[in-house]
């Protein structure tokens, strides 16, 4: 935390459990996880998980999240992460339902601009 990083834009923590607080680590009402880490460092975005996920999961979503943040970055218009994250999560959700098609989606969160 002692380390600032006025450039990073975006750290993608598409692990498990990044975005995962633990109420006994702060008496205080913040959220204390590795995303919110990342943001205090300077990363202006972040993306993280809030629980264990599927290396398929992952991978399908990163694969959408990556390929239209580049297609943003090449046009030089202004990165809008959160939107783009909505739209990697928005195929799963497209998919046959089964009981576990939420839990499935709604682990990727975004933080920051």
């Amino acid at each position: 935390m002692s380390h600032h990083l006025p450039n990073a834009d975006l750290a993608v923590l598409s692990a498990c459990q990044t975005a995962t607080g633990d109420e006994t680590l702060s008496d205080s009402e913040e959220a204390v996880h590795l995303s919110a880490g990342m943001l205090n460092v300077g990363y202006k975005s972040v993306v993280g998980t809030m629980w264990s996920i599927s290396d398929y999961i992952a991978l399908e979503v990163m694969r959408v999240f990556y390929t239209a943040t580049a297609k943003q970055v090449k046009s030089g218009g202004e990165l809008q992460l959160a939107y783009v994250l909505h739209e990697a999560t928005k195929g799963l959700r497209s998919k046959p339902v089964r009981t576990n098609d939420f839990l499935r989606w709604v682990s990727f969160v975004h933080f920051g601009l």
